[in-house]
């Protein structure tokens, strides 16, 4: 018999079920339409992996085409409060950041501890992504861990336990405690050395068009997931930006977008209306809505916290404010921030976020904001309460841990206020697919992206010039 490739995140059979759920999300009526793609033998979406196991015959397929064609077509009653153009979005936003009329700058310290704040989240929520939360507590708990406060491990794991919750298949041969040698390659790190190319070839005036050549030219398709991979396939069908983020594409709100933003906000310190401009051009590649606002939320936060003069509720603050306050994003983070602000014990915050989010997809980037906004709100500032917090809370952990320890290493302003436990096992050695990247050390990139906001205020003082 022959072996069939049965690619992720694109079998048209498999985005029916994720458009019909984000169908549902935004308030669109597609009961006929769901209807009929399951009277023609259809099935729900995957709920956790990216391919249902059987490949649906060409009929089905055809059908599945189709339908998500028509749903396209369906009209959002929630359109008005969640654009996507970036001028709809400034007119919803009453308290738009102002731009900075001088450039900001930011130390290289910062930066550095910004980065290793980044892959120490990345790296803690490796082993449990895509596990449900009970698991997540119950590893953590028959190893001591618990409030979570240091790397998951395998050592003392009751046999039972670790078979009834395995842990992430790729990432714990590289990301347990016991396994750590090194920052392993993960999409939530290759990301930022993308953006570092971009700028580095580019500019800050570079074009979603520039990003999109940038990704044929260095990102490998099977580095990408989600939005990311329907994008690049739109690519590859000669579909053009911003349509390359509309089309056949179910996952136009999930966390993919959120993820890539950080070096936006780390080289526009003090100026989160910039960073979230900046950060627009690189999401709509991919995203739409809610998914826009991930991006453009978390660069805002992390340029407040490059500027050095906010702490962290000024940040979260920041980041509301270029999104649309009627959105559903912005009402996630006020529930998130809320929550944790009501709540004495973590494991509460998250339980009542689980109960009031726990119907989106777990990479869904709604519940992951609230998460996100309710561990740094929790947390205060701490380095190892951010990531563990966030972490902590299920849904897509490594992204969430990514942020919360960008955001956090930002704060703390250099790599030595970061915890040796954390920093140590890192090795300062990055894995990447990434040309040029492979094995290149945190200072090393922390005077890459400094030298990129050097270069950009470089380049404001001169446009200032008579």
């Amino acid at each position: 018999m022959t072996a069939m490739v049965r690619a992720t995140w694109v079998q048209p059979e498999d985005l029916v079920g994720h458009e019909l759920r984000q169908a549902a999300e935004d308030g669109r009526d597609a009961r006929d339409i769901e209807r009929r793609w399951y009277e023609a033998g259809g099935s729900p979406a995957p709920d956790r992996a990216g391919a249902s196991a059987p490949p649906a015959p060409p009929e089905l397929r055809a059908v599945a085409a189709h339908l998500l064609d028509e749903l396209a077509l369906l009209d959002s009653p929630l359109s008005d409060d969640e654009p996507t153009p970036l001028d709809a979005i400034r007119d919803a936003c009453p308290q738009w950041p102002h731009p900075r009329t001088e450039p900001g700058a930011v130390d290289r310290e910062r930066l550095h501890a910004a980065w290793l704040g980044r892959a120490v989240g990345c790296l803690l929520g490796k082993p449990v992504e895509k596990l449900p939360l009970e698991g997540i507590r119950a590893l953590a708990r028959a190893t001591g861990n618990w409030p979570l406060s240091t790397w998951f491990t395998a050592r003392g794991l009751p046999p039972a336990l670790a078979a009834t919750y395995p842990w992430n298949r790729r990432s714990a041969p590289t990301s347990l405690a016991e396994n750590i040698d090194g920052m392993p390659e993960d999409d939530d790190l290759n990301y930022p050395l993308l953006t570092v190319l971009l700028l580095q070839r580019y500019g800050r005036s570079f074009t979603t068009a520039d990003l999109a050549g940038l990704w044929l030219e260095e990102l490998p398709a099977g580095r990408t997931f989600t939005a990311e991979r329907i994008a690049y396939r739109n690519l590859l069908d000669g579909v053009e930006p911003p349509d390359t983020a509309r089309h056949r594409n179910p996952f136009r709100e999930w966390i993919g977008a959120q993820i890539r933003a950080d070096v936006h906000g780390w080289t526009h310190p003090g100026d989160p209306a910039a960073a979230a401009e900046q950060a627009h051009r690189d999401a709509v590649l991919t995203h739409t809505g809610n998914g826009v606002y991930g991006a453009m939320f978390t660069a805002a936060a992390l340029a407040e916290a490059a500027g050095g003069e906010a702490d962290v509720h000024g940040c979260l603050a920041a980041g509301l404010r270029v999104v649309p306050p009627d959105s559903r994003f912005a009402q996630a983070v006020r529930d998130g921030i809320a929550t944790a602000r009501e709540e004495k014990s973590f494991d509460t915050v998250v339980d009542r976020l689980h109960a009031a989010y726990g119907r989106y997809h777990w990479v869904h980037v709604l519940p992951n904001a609230a998460l996100l906004a309710a561990a740094l709100t929790h947390a205060d500032g701490d380095f190892t309460g951010s990531v563990c917090r966030a972490v902590s809370g299920g849904w897509d952990t490594d992204s969430n841990g990514a942020t919360a320890g960008s955001l956090a290493g930002l704060l703390a302003g250099r790599p030595d206020a970061l915890p040796d436990r954390w920093t140590t096992p890192l090795k300062n050695r990055l894995a990447t697919s990434v040309t040029g990247f492979d094995a290149v050390g945190f200072d090393t990139l922390a005077d890459l992206t400094h030298r990129l906001t050097r270069t950009t205020r470089l380049t404001h003082e001169e446009a200032l010039r008579p």
